[in-house]
């Protein structure tokens, strides 16, 4: 017997509501074997031969929530005094001296954290840019991949870098920037031994120098360079405040689109977080080099840098995908509550009837698939991956909702019921399986208070 033929086959079956592509009927369910969608049942049917089923009555299924954008050591600053009622300049000039202050123990804490709210939020892909790297935190990859570990989501961690301190012009102190040869090092050693390929992978790393304002035009040149001689992805803020573009346009005599190609990062390769304020040249210049943007429709409103326009990126051909921004400026690592701001935050700029529910859902999933270079998730279709977030409706603030994969987003769900990655569960009864949340929320607002001193 064939290891295919010796699989077991699951069913999660009649669904109360399931995300599909329009017209395809799953109102059966779904099958799932070693780790993939093998068959969407239609209303009434009853597949083949299936060891195990689950019944979905109750629950609506989404395919998994895909993070494009995230700073899990945030969720140790989670609404810090000193860096309330700021805009992204000053908010950053007062967070980088506490952030400064990270340990590896910190770091670990925070990452777990981050990653079981998301994933008890529906989440089952997320990618962190992690660009702090003080004296004593040169391994904070490895801390992060080693942390994510038994948490069971699949991870794309890029090595993020800071290379243009305060006294060089740039905004960060100089405690927190490395030389280049030193974040070229280890961005190689990085990718050579944690980045998988191919279908299925849960780990996966991409390179990432932070912003305009803190890393040198040769550093976004030689991680362009180092990315496409080792098939990794890019990553960078960009446009995401008018401070950030009259920085460009006064030290480097440029908008940030033509920054972004004068450095070599105007390809397919590039995703960007948060993409406000491009003009309609430069959204059609991000087009026609197939450069994705990672909407933060939570974090863009509490700094008040804007509103990014989704519309017009995605009808020039930008991917658009979605992402939940960092815990100091969200605060928070909910991927449902993501889509419902979206939803909202694209209907103020384009109107109600111009941005549906199915939209912000497509941000959360294809569209965040699509910007991360995945072509095997975020879609629930044969042969994708099985990764699956089920909410059920059973919450007072649900009571007298018609459309279930409406209410999901209109009347705010909070937290996922199951979420399956890679064909298991790893959230049950809205319970992380084999993580002590508990102990881990005391031990993260210990190491929260340490931080900040």
């Amino acid at each position: 017997m064939t290891e295919q033929s010796a699989a077991k086959r699951t069913w999660i079956k009649n669904p109360l509501a399931i995300l599909v592509e329009e017209g395809v009927d799953a109102r059966g369910g779904v099958v799932l074997c070693d780790g993939k969608i093998v068959e969407l049942v239609s209303g009434g049917q009853t597949p083949d031969r299936c060891e195990t089923v689950y019944d979905a009555s109750e629950s609506v299924v989404l395919p998994g929530l895909i993070n494009a954008h995230h700073h899990y050591y945030q969720t140790l600053t989670r609404a810090l005094p000193a860096a309330l009622n700021q805009e992204l300049f000053p908010w950053l000039q007062s967070l980088y001296p506490v952030w400064a202050g990270l340990q590896p123990e910190m770091l670990h804490s925070a990452t777990q954290l981050a990653l079981c709210e998301l994933l008890l939020s529906g989440c089952t892909l997320s990618a962190d840019h992690h660009y702090l790297f003080p004296t004593g935190m040169e391994e904070s990859i490895d801390i992060q991949v080693e942390a994510a570990q038994s948490i069971g989501m699949r991870n794309l961690f890029t090595r993020g870098s800071m290379s243009l301190g305060k006294d060089d012009g740039g905004l960060p102190p100089q405690n927190t920037v490395q030389q280049q040869q030193q974040i070229l090092d280890d961005s190689e050693r990085l990718v050579k031994r944690y980045h998988q390929r191919g279908e299925g992978a849960m780990m996966q790393i991409a390179l990432a120098p932070c912003s305009p304002f803190s890393v040198t035009p040769e550093i976004m040149q030689a991680s362009a360079a180092l990315a496409k001689s080792l098939d990794v992805r890019l990553h960078t803020h960009l446009a995401e405040t008018i401070d950030e573009e009259d920085f460009c346009l006064q030290r480097f005599g440029l908008r940030t689109v033509d920054y972004l190609e004068s450095v070599g990062w105007l390809n397919d390769r590039t995703w960007l977080a948060h993409g406000i304020h491009f003009n309609d040249q430069e959204i059609a210049q991000l087009g026609k080099a197939g450069v994705g943007v990672c909407h933060c429709p939570t974090s863009n409103m509490m700094l008040a840098s804007g509103i990014a326009r989704n519309l017009e990126l995605e009808a020039a051909g930008v991917p658009v995908g979605l992402g939940v921004d960092g815990s100091a400026s969200n605060d928070g690592s909910n991927m449902i509550q993501e889509v419902r701001q979206a939803l909202y935050i694209q209907r103020l700029r384009y109107g109600s009837s111009k941005v549906t529910h199915f939209d912000a859902y497509r941000w959360a999933t294809k569209g965040s698939a699509k910007v991360l270079g995945r072509e095997d998730v975020g879609e629930i279709a044969i042969g994708k991956q099985a990764d699956l977030a089920l909410f059920k409706l059973d919450e007072l603030r649900f009571s007298g909702a018609h459309d279930p994969l409406a209410a999901l987003l209109l009347c705010g769900a909070q937290r996922a019921d199951r979420v399956m990655v890679a064909g298991n569960w790893r959230v049950i009864d809205s319970k992380i399986i084999d993580i002590d949340t508990e102990k881990l929320m005391v031990q993260h607002s210990q190491l929260a208070n340490k931080l900040a001193g």
